[in-house]
């Protein structure tokens, strides 16, 4: 599991002081990089190894400013040559969403995705949805 802990920012808000749907999204992508590390140590753009094939998110309880909040990162699934990310938003001791992504390794020159190598496996396995999580 990877956590990445942040502050809600204002502008991230509504006038009622609760957190923009629309930013979940962003969040789950920023607590991914360390995952997207494990493909690219440089995070080189000119050379990225990924595409983005799909995502879910489910709202489970609203979250609000002032209160910092933490994104739980999990690999909960490994294919050939895509994987999924299972994350938790937590604020204040409570799940507050989920999210689900489906990230592909993929080579943008020959336009087709890459098969997995097994060093990077295994990295991405570190990281697997321990038991009783619930993904």
């Amino acid at each position: 599991m990877l956590i990445e802990d942040f502050n809600v920012r204002f502008c991230e808000t509504d006038a009622l002081a609760h957190v923009s749907n629309t930013v979940l999204v962003d969040w789950f992508e920023m607590a991914r990089e360390p995952i997207f590390r494990i493909f690219s140590p440089e995070l080189d753009l000119q050379n990225w190894p990924l595409i983005l094939a799909g995502y879910k998110v489910d709202f489970l309880d609203q979250m609000h400013y002032g209160h910092p909040v933490q994104v739980r990162t999990y690999i909960s699934r490994i294919g050939g040559s895509s994987f999924d990310t299972y994350q938790e938003l937590w604020q204040n001791g409570t799940k507050r969403a989920t999210g689900t992504t489906t990230m592909v390794q993929y080579n943008y020159a020959e336009k087709k995705s890459v098969v997995i190598n097994d060093e990077i496996r295994e990295k991405l396995t570190e990281h697997a949805i321990p038991r009783g999580v619930n993904a």
